[in-house]
């Protein structure tokens, strides 16, 4: 049975605090999930892989034990890997679930976990004692507007015919993955039930665009007023605001609206910032008077 190095497999120290763990594997599990990848052998080995490596690392218990045993591992290899219980001064039965036997338990090819994961952590929360095998996860997929993941709150789901509500918080990205324990399929031998995934899918807007939590937006701004200055009323997640045009804005002119991009998530009453992309709007179907006056205009400033 093969170490398996978890801080590796997300690409991190292993001093990395928790927002660094989560932050790698929601790259990771956006880049090889299976629905990005379908048909691809390799893309849903890493995704599997990395899924093990968030649920040991993301957990303090979990973590404690696995950083326990990297320590001793290359001991444990000297000692014979596997030929005892005790070799050359090593304990394998302090690692392994349920302390009994000196051989290891496959739980199959459709387990959720690798053998690694199954042998050290597999019975974690088991009382009995007994060897038993982690249920298989479950995946789905929920679609929100921007301005519901802006917004968050409750969402209803049906996964394998159960019907499960959530609650988003404000400020999810696009494929953001969430964790819910307990609803995957159920364990063997009175083994924990896997853990349901669920990754968001935040659908482009019209009129923002988003980059981590601060938005740009298009603006229109009338000829006369971008000329002689006046206020303009904007469109917000928030709600109308009310912006000044200065006299003789240009084209292409960018404006930043502190606190009105999207919220920061996890940290609340924090936003990210609005800019606004002004573009000059030139006036159509002149008459002739308007005509007549931009010749005018022109004379007078010798164009």
């Amino acid at each position: 049975m093969d170490y398996k190095d978890y801080y590796k497999a997300l690409g991190v120290d292993k001093k990395a605090t928790n927002d660094q763990i989560k932050k790698a594997y929601r790259k990771l599990a956006r880049q090889y999930h299976p629905d990005v990848n379908p048909n691809n052998a390799e893309a849903e080995r890493k995704f599997k892989e990395i899924n093990e490596a968030h649920e040991v690392l993301s957990d303090e218990e979990k973590r404690r034990k696995y950083d326990e045993l990297g320590a001793d591992w290359q001991r444990y290899q000297h000692a014979g890997a596997g030929r005892g219980q005790t070799q050359g001064g090593f304990d394998w039965s302090q690692y392994q679930q349920g302390g009994g036997g000196g051989g290891f338990e496959s739980f199959g090819d459709d387990a959720s976990f690798s053998d690694f994961f199954s042998n050290i952590f597999g019975g974690m929360g088991n009382r009995g004692g007994s060897r038993a095998g982690a249920g298989q996860d479950y995946q789905a997929e929920l679609e929100l507007t921007l301005e519901d993941a802006y917004r968050g709150g409750p969402r209803t789901l049906n996964v394998n015919g159960k019907s499960l509500r959530i609650t988003i918080k404000p400020g999810v990205e696009d494929g953001q993955t969430i964790r819910l324990r307990d609803q995957g399929a159920p364990g063997r031998n009175g083994g924990p039930s896997g853990s349901l995934y669920i990754t968001l899918r935040v659908l482009p807007d019209a009129r923002f665009a988003r980059l981590s939590n601060d938005l740009t937006q298009e603006v229109q701004v009338p000829l006369y007023r971008a000329l002689l200055g006046g206020e303009q009323v904007v469109d917000t997640l928030a709600g109308p605001v009310k912006i000044n045009i200065k006299p003789e804005t240009q084209n292409g002119t960018r404006l930043r609206l502190r606190g009105k991009g999207f919220p920061v998530y996890g940290q609340e009453g924090q936003f990210g910032d609005l800019y606004l992309h002004l573009t000059v709007q030139l006036p159509q179907r002149l008459n002739d008077q308007e005509k007549d006056l931009l010749r005018q205009l022109a004379a007078l400033r010798n164009d």
